[in-house]
């Protein structure tokens, strides 16, 4: 203990003034991992590869909670001394400027957070979310994104599942000595640890290449085969029209997606695989209202911005969701067209002036920035720019900071200094207003689109409150679908059954809206139970059978075998108004019942959960069993889940009382 506070001390007052990758250059890492996903836990062992650059005599890998942190083989590694305090390794030695060391490792650790072990339906779904700086709770690394890395991985598990991460799988083995499969991963290409990725799962894999001969790779359950179609929807079209749009080739070896259980966001733009929730593994109909298009087009466009160039702090972060959000809604422009696209910036601009106006509008450059900052204020900045500068301005100095900073580290002024250079004009007010500033130009934004589309244009009109408005004859006549649902959230009295001719997004709108149900619209109203959408026909199951309660049985039969998104969010519903729907005898209510209680099981994804506890605590039927699952959950890895077993239990002890 006293050695490891000397060497401590010696590495603060020795390199306290600037960060480790001045002094030190970590190049390679090789290790082997296996695991033992009974308790959690995760060995390893392999190389470490670095160069020295500056006169310095301690370094660190970054590397929480392991367990054999006190035992490391000094023998193996060229008389270097190595402590352990839980956080890091530390090594001491009389380094050689100039010279490439190789350290070597053997660890055991059980991860308390960005690699989580799942059991769904006695099948293991493992899988790793390194987001910002956590790859080293599971794999000595380092938490500086600034530290890129070549990271060589192999991986031993079970031969029955299948094994995803980063790059080429050059080899794939099986050890008859330790009844598993030996993967070995190749990536040629530094990046940082935090995009390090790992999948384990029973999957079934479909592939094809791009225009310019990227293998892509596309995961599924085995059970999903049929939704394999509407889940992968326009991947290879938009990753053709990323590659062209940007004007920089994709930067490694291959692409591959999987998606996982209880993901802990919508995806995860790790290098060269993309892990999402399969929440997003939809069917046909589930397309039309959650589909995986914009997260798909999102972490691809990370694969450059945040992958290929990271930034160099969380201050820049906008470079690297700025970018994704809107280099997504390029490639989404390409598929649905112009409308499309502005509808999509109009609302983020929507959607930032609000939070301007609530007091939570923040600079672009500050590091506690909201993601609303982050993504849509990053992404319409991008927009704005490209409209001064103009298109092939944009595109050029978009390609040349790709080239000029590959496999390196930005700051918000390099992207910039690529532009002006090109531009030939400075930016420095174009910075101050769009980026600096705490508040949003939401009107000089607005301005923008109104000038680029005729869409925006009419939608902007649409103020069913003015003494001057036509919102009665606009809905009647030609205007867009978004126009009219706007004028249906306004006044929902308008809806007549002619309204009931027009699209998709109308009906969803007429749905949500119009809740109280008028007789004289009643046949038209349940024709929304015939539509290709859960959401409108959950919605309009509801509102039908609150409004005409002699026909509950008609309703409750004709959407039967209708069970919705992966929260079965139809399904659910039907049972709780099947259960209140006292002389509809067509099912026994006792086992529909059960049903519902056993969707709060663990087995089950965390949307489908909380579903199911909070239709339980509306019907003031969440008994001891109940309890006891809303007590598993508050240790569930999803903040999300914790969060609502927690404030759900805490409301039903304040009812008891």
């Amino acid at each position: 203990m006293k050695n490891s506070i000397i060497y401590l001390f010696v590495f603060i007052t020795s390199i306290s003034f600037a960060q480790q990758t001045d002094y030190v250059d970590f190049e390679r890492i090789e290790a082997l991992i296996s695991f033992d996903p009974e308790v959690s836990t995760v060995y390893g062992e392999g190389a470490w590869f670095f160069e020295v650059l500056k006169p310095v005599d301690s370094i660190f890998i970054d590397a929480k909670g392991l367990k054999n942190g006190n035992e490391f083989p000094d023998w193996m590694n060229d008389n270097l001394e190595t402590t352990y305090d839980g956080e890091k390794i530390w090594i001491k030695g009389d380094f050689e400027v100039g010279r490439i060391y190789e350290y070597k490792i053997k660890y055991e650790v059980v991860p308390k957070k960005a690699l989580y072990f799942l059991k769904v339906k006695n099948d293991w779904n493992i899988w790793s979310q390194g987001q910002g700086k956590y790859t080293s709770n599971w794999l000595p690394s380092f938490d500086d994104v600034n530290e890129k890395v070549i990271f060589d991985l192999a991986f031993q598990f079970r031969p029955e599942y299948e094994l995803i991460s980063n790059g080429v799988l050059k080899s794939k083995t099986y050890d008859k000595h330790l009844a598993n499969n030996h993967f070995l991963f190749n990536m040629k290409k530094p990046m940082s640890s935090y995009l390090v990725a790992l999948a384990i799962g029973k999957y079934n894999k479909k592939t094809e290449t791009s225009k310019s001969g990227i293998p892509l790779e596309y995961y599924y359950y085995p059970e999903d085969s049929l939704k394999f179609e509407s889940t992968y929807r326009y991947s290879k079209q938009m990753f053709d029209f990323l590659e062209e749009e940007i004007g920089f080739p994709f930067p490694w070896q291959n692409y591959k997606q999987v998606p996982v259980h209880d993901f802990l966001y919508s995806g995860m733009e790790n290098t060269s695989l993309t892990i999402f929730s399969d929440a997003f593994v939809v069917d046909s109909i589930g397309f039309n209202d959650k589909n995986y298009v914009n997260v798909n087009a999102h972490e691809l466009a990370h694969q450059w911005f945040g992958d290929l160039v990271t930034a160099k702090s969380g201050k820049h972060h906008w470079l690297q969701e700025g970018f994704a959000t809107y280099y997504a809604l390029l490639a989404e422009r390409e598929i649905f067209g112009d409308d499309y696209f502005y509808f999509k910036l109009l609302e983020n601009v929507l959607d930032l002036s609000r939070q301007d106006l609530t007091g939570n509008g923040t600079s672009l450059l500050d590091e506690k920035a909201s993601s609303l900052t982050f993504y849509q204020r990053g992404a319409f900045v991008l927009h704005a720019l490209k409209y001064k500068v103009g298109d092939a301005v944009f595109k050029k100095a978009v390609k040349n900071y790709l080239t000029k900073y590959q496999f390196g580290n930005v700051e918000t002024k390099d992207f910039i200094a690529e532009v002006q250079k090109v531009y030939g004009k400075s930016l420095r007010s174009f910075v101050n207003y769009w980026i600096v500033s705490k508040d949003f130009p939401y009107e000089q934004a607005f301005e923008i689109l109104k000038k680029q589309s005729v869409f925006v244009n009419e939608y902007a009109i649409v103020d069913c409150e003015a003494q001057s408005s036509k919102c009665a004859e606009q809905l009647k006549y030609y205007i867009s679908d978004e126009a009219k649902a706007k004028i249906i959230s306004q006044v929902p009295d308008l809806v007549t059954a002619d309204t009931f001719k027009n699209g998709l997004k109308v009906r969803q709108a007429i749905a949500q809206h119009v809740t109280n149900i008028p007789l004289a619209l009643k046949s038209e109203y349940e024709t929304l139970l015939d539509d290709k959408s859960y959401v409108t026909i959950e919605t309009a199951l509801y509102n039908l059978w609150t409004s005409f309660p002699a026909d509950r049985a008609k309703y409750l039969s004709k959407t039967r075998d209708v069970v919705g998104f992966s929260d079965k969010n139809v399904r659910l519903l039907w049972i709780v108004l099947n259960l209140n729907t006292p002389f509809y005898e067509a099912d026994n209510k006792y086992d529909l019942f059960n049903e519902l209680k056993q969707y709060t099981g663990e087995k089950y994804n965390a949307e489908l959960r909380m579903s199911a506890f909070n239709y339980l605590y509306l019907m003031k039927s969440c008994d001891e069993d109940c309890i006891s699952e809303l007590e598993k959950a508050k240790s569930h890895h999803n903040w999300r889940m914790v969060k609502f077993a927690k404030d759900l239990i805490k409301k039903i002890e304040e009812n008891k009382n």
